[in-house]
């Protein structure tokens, strides 16, 4: 395993230096990436948490910038992006060992290391790894979570709302970092209703599974309060991410070049005075007009629906600019073998509970909520490390058999 740890840690290194190279004389390639780092740099000076002026107080949770300034403070002034680029380095490293624990957890140790080697060396793993987004924070939460939910599970007496409670926390933290994983816990919560047995247990699980998660996420939610005036469970761009899926443009890709437009129809109004601030406001006026055009157009939301079902889940990269020859194949054979083999581990340990639910429940989550917004091939990366671990299952069902330990009832067993 550390061995395999090694593996993963020097992919990422040499993807980072690599990237940089490549985007120079740049800082980044994504505009989301910028975001990040000014709110870091925010945090890290003690100004005022927003992102292009006051009209942009809630813009971004403040997970993942968060994260950020606490390395700016440990390494010193304004670091190097390549500097920072380590950092998700470091926590793509340690998503690789979580992948292990967790295939252990399900199947056992052989299961947990070719896991752990598939997530080390697979390239959507490893690119997310190296960029200033969310997503190298937001995959060792969501792992870590999955866990500790299988706990909740396995465990009895005191320790299960020892586990719940643990798990809620990762959850309300992994939602700061990534918006989008906000209805998770709750989904979870609801299936957890359904296959804990006797009902004070469920019911104790379950509220605290909810306050736990509530918990780091309260203080984001106190100051949203008392800025916006208003309860603000995530950010104020749900409008807009809303719209970019929904509008009589979308093909599935997103390109926010409306939000001039409605900011100015929105400064132009002449709907009366209001005691809500302007961000406030522009996010509902996104929102309506998203839900106003879906409901008009029922046929074109169902074909955008599969166009961005297809993006998401596509074999070869969606954007012109890593649409070459070597990416397109280099995805292919990464990606389109892991994809099969996960679909074969879904059907095969079908009967495997709760753990089993949770390998590909992360696949369903992501492809439900962005085939209402937009999608692209980095959307599906964090679910694909759980998905790894059914993949690494039929592997070894199919080698080591006697080295599967299962997670099963006595039919699938036997089928093993």
């Amino acid at each position: 395993m550390l061995l395999v740890l090694l593996i993963a840690l020097l992919l990422r290194i040499a993807a980072a230096v690599a990237w940089q190279q490549q985007i120079a004389p740049e800082r980044f390639r994504f505009g989301d990436s910028d975001s990040y780092w000014v709110l870091a740099r925010t945090i890290v000076d003690g100004e005022a948490y927003q992102y292009g002026g006051p009209t942009a107080a809630v813009f971004r949770t403040p997970g993942y910038p968060l994260l950020l300034a606490a390395w700016f403070t440990l390494l010193g002034d304004e670091p190097s992006v390549l500097a920072a680029r380590m950092l998700g380095v470091l926590l793509g490293t340690l998503s690789v060992g979580l992948v292990y624990l967790l295939g252990r957890q399900l199947f056992g140790q052989t299961t947990g290391l070719v896991a752990a080697f598939l997530a080390a060396i697979y390239p959507g793993a490893i690119v997310t790894s190296v960029l200033i987004l969310s997503e190298p924070a937001f995959c060792p939460l969501m792992l870590l979570q999955i866990i500790l939910l299988i706990n909740v599970h396995r465990t009895g007496g005191r320790h299960i709302l020892m586990s719940a409670f643990l798990a809620g926390l990762v959850g309300g933290c992994a939602t700061l970092v990534r918006p989008s994983w906000l209805l998770f816990t709750p989904a979870v919560a609801l299936l957890l209703l359904f296959i804990t047995r006797g009902v004070t247990r469920k019911l104790a699980v379950v509220a605290v599974l909810l306050v736990a998660m509530c918990v780091p996420l309260a203080p984001w939610w106190v100051r949203n309060a008392r800025r916006i005036g208003h309860f603000v469970p995530t950010t104020l761009q749900v409008g807009a991410s809303l719209y970019d899926g929904l509008n009589p443009r979308a093909d599935g890709s997103s390109n926010m070049a409306f939000v001039p437009k409605f900011r100015a129809e929105e400064n132009l109004s002449d709907a009366g005075p209001s005691d809500d601030v302007f961000e406030y406001r522009i996010d509902r006026r996104m929102r309506r007009a998203a839900l106003d055009w879906a409901k008009g157009h029922p046929g074109r939301v169902l074909r955008l629906a599969g166009i961005k079902f297809i993006r998401l889940w596509n074999v070869w990269p969606n954007a012109a600019e890593f649409a070459s020859w070597f990416t397109r194949i280099l995805v292919a054979i990464s990606y389109g073998p892991l994809l099969v083999l996960g679909l074969l581990g879904a059907w095969r340990f079908r009967h495997g509970g709760f753990g089993w639910l949770l390998c590909w429940f992360p696949a369903a989550y992501f492809t439900a909520l962005h085939v209402v917004f937009v999608s692209s091939l980095r959307y599906r990366e964090p679910a694909m490390l759980t998905w790894i671990v059914l993949s690494a299952a039929v592997l070894v069902s199919w080698t080591h058999a006697d080295q599967l330990r299962p997670t099963l009832n006595p039919k699938q067993r036997h089928q093993n």
